[in-house]
């Protein structure tokens, strides 16, 4: 097993070993006290990660599964989709795959939508929900998720969120922001091993999803209320995975949610000074995103025209750590490097330092 604090990709992200081995204990029955304790545990700290009162649905599923739930279970109408990278356009397509009609505004991949474009096309045709991502882990954007509900609320609107990277790294507050369904992976900055998914939903989309047809039965939002009501999961759940988290957001809420945001913010600044330090050796890099609309985890750097993301990437770990290509259309284009959930800032230092020696042997 390689050294913690050594992994950096965007996804999924390291994970301690404490963590790792709460999942070698033995099974339980998940329709008995037992598990309904440790599913009342984990759900009541999920609450104060997503900032909500409501319950909190937990799937044994990937994030895009519960993209697919959000959208099953949306008011009944055309779905207007703000794409700016990759998650954003496929938020889009599962759209389209549930049989909505899909109005997309798409900006350049790193860039944020002005909230006046958004609007103008809010007011010139009716829509049931829009879909938007919080951070986009393909470009290291971060939006204003309250400002992009509160647009859509004004025209009556539901606001479907991707938070995958944001939550429990940025602020993200579900019930004072009114986002109506917020959903997250566990993979990404509460450092969880990949397989299990987390939403919140509002009242108000939870009571016109019972009426909405063809929902489906394993991504039915109703279900999982009705599931979270009586205190017990819908269908089997990875029972090693719930073992895992529980121990995590336990730990998690030992650190202070608070905290744990502000340390993200943290190694985002100290990302920050890094470039600007690359930038002023005649290192030609850049964000793909704009200053103060970067992600807190996750920093997508473009590289200059004829060198190749593959080449620093395998440098890196040559090194000993690990970073990530760029994804999609940017996949040659740029690097990414994952600064979430429980590394640390003299990790990330000793990230940066290596990093730093290898763009500076391959780019000037």
């Amino acid at each position: 097993m390689s050294e913690f604090g050594r992994f950096f990709f965007p996804g999924p992200t390291d994970v301690r070993p404490e963590i790792l081995a709460a999942m070698a204990q033995p099974m339980l029955p998940h329709r008995g006290p037992a598990f309904e304790a440790l599913t009342a545990r984990l759900v009541g700290n999920l609450r104060a990660v997503f900032r909500t009162t409501r319950t909190v649905y937990c799937a044994s599923a990937s994030a895009s599964a519960l993209m697919e739930m959000a959208i099953r279970g949306a008011p009944e109408g055309p779905i207007l989709s703000l794409v700016n990278g990759a998650f954003s356009e496929r938020f889009a397509r599962i759209a389209q795959a549930c049989g909505r009609r899909v109005r997309r505004i798409s900006v350049p991949w790193g860039v944020v939508h002005p909230l006046e474009l958004v609007e103008q096309q809010l007011a010139a045709e009716p829509y049931a929900a829009l879909t938007v991502v919080h951070s986009e882990t393909s470009t290291g954007a971060l939006c204003d998720l309250r400002a992009v509900t509160e647009v859509a609320h004004r025209y009556g609107v539901m606001c479907l969120a991707d938070a995958v990277t944001s939550l429990a790294a940025s602020p993200l507050e579900t019930d004072a922001w009114g986002v109506d369904f917020v959903l997250t992976g566990s993979q990404k900055a509460l450092a969880l091993p990949p397989g299990l998914a987390f939403a919140v939903a509002s009242e108000a989309y939870v009571l016109q999803s019972a009426v909405v047809p063809a929902r489906g039965y394993y991504l039915d939002p109703w279900a999982y209320e009705e599931a979270a009501l009586r205190g017990g999961p819908l269908t089997t759940p990875a029972i090693p995975l719930f073992f895992a988290a529980d121990a995590q957001l336990q730990a998690i809420a030992a650190e202070g949610i608070d905290a744990r945001i502000t340390r993200h913010a943290q190694m985002r600044g100290m990302t920050e000074r890094w470039v600007e330090g690359l930038r002023s050796d005649g290192v030609e890099i850049a964000f793909q995103a704009a200053p103060g609309e970067r992600s807190a985890s996750v920093s997508c750097l473009a590289l200059p025209g004829g060198h190749s993301s593959k080449d620093i990437v395998d440098a890196v770990a040559e090194r000993g750590f690990t970073i990530g290509r760029g994804y999609g259309q940017l996949v040659d284009s740029t690097i990414r490097i994952g600064h979430m959930g429980d590394l640390q800032p003299t990790h990330l230092e000793r990230c940066l330092d290596v990093v730093g020696d290898v763009l500076r042997s391959q780019l000037r």
